[in-house]
């Protein structure tokens, strides 16, 4: 059996370990923050010193028989419907999800704490804030190389055709797909919707520059999307 001292050691380990990785998320301003994470590993821990501990003045008496496993296997599943509200829909893109795996990491390294495996659970924070932190520029920069722009010109009638555009477009051009061309109903002008993917920020930027300059373009719309729906948090 811990003495009162050790346990409340665990629980402040849990507490420290679970807002290293909650003020990763804090500072993104997402809504399950430090003090969401430093709950759920401190809870996690409890729930791991009553699984284990809680019970040992009863084992041993006849016709008990207990896992000291199993309050600690529920937090596994039960911490999902807390990661469930941190997971939002908007439009195609799913949001929160790299937040609600932070949730269920946290809950694991309070298990670990309340277990006493110390060096486990300082190693899975470590590694834990190296993938919500140090992944992220890598992310982000792969995502650019995903994004689909959208273009919009609005140029003189019957100037500007598929092999002008693609001529215009110079390297992104073998990038450009789906490209409409309707005339207004005034008939001086058209208007041209295209679309270029797998094409970074800096050369869509240059493009755009491009066609601005050409004297049959009066204007140019540039919209950018994702291509695929991930989690743009995390």
């Amino acid at each position: 059996m811990l003495s009162n001292l050790d346990m409340v050691g665990r629980l402040l380990v849990a507490a420290l370990l679970g807002s290293v990785i909650g003020f990763e998320r804090e500072r993104l301003v997402w809504a399950a923050g430090m003090r969401t994470h430093m709950l759920v590993c401190v809870g996690s821990c409890l729930l791991m010193i009553v699984s284990a501990f809680g019970f040992s003045d009863i084992l041993g008496r006849p016709n008990v028989t207990l896992d000291p496993s199993r309050v600690a296997a529920q937090v596994v599943s039960g911490i999902g419907f807390l990661g469930a509200g941190t997971i939002l829909l908007r439009g195609e893109v799913v949001k929160g999800l790299t937040t609600a795996a932070s949730l269920w990491a946290v809950a694991a390294i309070g298990l670990a704490s309340g277990g006493g495996l110390y060096v486990p659970a300082i190693a899975t924070t470590a590694i834990v804030l190296g993938i919500l932190a140090g992944m992220k520029p890598l992310e982000e920069r792969y995502r650019q190389r995903r994004q689909r722009h959208d273009l919009r010109i609005v140029a003189r009638h019957g100037v500007l055709t598929i092999e002008a555009l693609r001529e215009l477009a110079g390297p992104c051009a073998s990038k450009l797909r789906q490209v409409v061309i309707r005339q207004r109903e005034a008939g001086a002008t058209d208007d041209i919707t295209f679309c270029l993917v797998h094409v970074d920020r800096t050369a869509i930027d240059a493009l755009t520059e491009r066609l601005r300059r050409h004297e049959a373009i009066a204007s140019v719309e540039t919209i950018h999307r994702e291509t695929v729906g991930r989690d743009p948090d995390s």
